[in-house]
């Protein structure tokens, strides 16, 4: 199988590999070889992925431009980050301090130590 073959079918594929395997009449593992022996066509594969990727940002870009808050609210989360828009809670264990255990009883220092052996195993 030829290098122009394999990137002929790679084309359009959205980088899907049964996709590209039912092109070339072959299992989805033989295609999969093909692609793998050749630095041409894992770059062409790589390249379909990239561009299927940025026809989904387009078609995301587009999306929130026409209003669509969960599209947005979707991209503040993943790609806003940096900018404080995270559903995340971020907690710094540096600031934790150990409770006090003297205001606790026996009784519920026993519960606790009980708990806390169940969790570990």
């Amino acid at each position: 199988m030829t290098n122009e073959t394999i990137i002929e079918a790679i084309k359009g594929s959205g980088g899907i590999i049964s996709t590209i395997a039912k092109r070339l009449n072959v299992s989805w593992h033989t295609a999969d070889k093909y692609i793998q022996q050749s630095d041409e066509t894992k770059e062409a594969l790589a390249d379909e992925r990239e561009a299927i990727l940025d026809m989904a940002e387009g078609a995301l870009y587009g999306s929130i431009k026409e209003g669509n808050t969960q599209d947005a609210k979707w991209l503040l989360a993943t790609k806003g980050r940096k900018r404080g828009f995270n559903e995340k809670i971020d907690i710094d264990l540096n600031d934790v301090k150990a409770p006090d255990m003297s205001k606790y009883t026996t009784e519920e220092l026993k519960t606790l130590a009980e708990i806390n052996r169940r969790h570990k195993s």
